[in-house]
């Protein structure tokens, strides 16, 4: 084989393997192509994911409102509660008084 004939090969053998390597890149991109029934799927799935994060964003901000309001709500109470408590031992002093000057009196009458 002389210098044009191999050159002639070498030229022939680069080529044939240039086109399988281009055939196999293609058929492996026309498997793994994403077909439209698929990019359908998935721009649902993308919505119904949206819509959850936004339902999700709304239950946690009614979460930490209601929360706000029933801490105001219990900071109340206490405070009601601590006056009641307060309003009663007052009662009570004064109904201790009132015995003990009832008993003085009937001590006096006596």
């Amino acid at each position: 084989m002389n210098r044009p004939e191999f050159i002639f090969a070498t030229a022939l053998i680069l080529l044939v393997f240039f086109f399988l390597g281009w055939f196999a890149s293609w058929l492996i991109h026309r498997l793994t192509r994403v077909s439209r029934a698929d990019m359908g799927e998935l721009e649902q799935m993308a919505q119904a994911l949206h819509e959850a994060e936004e339902t999700r964003d709304r239950a946690v901000a009614y979460a930490e409102s209601r929360e706000a309001e029933l801490t105001n709500h219990l900071s109340q109470t206490e405070a009601e509660l601590r006056a009641a408590m307060d309003g009663l031992r007052d009662a009570r002093r004064e109904a201790e008084e009132l015995r003990d000057h009832i008993e003085r009196m009937q001590k006096r009458i006596e």
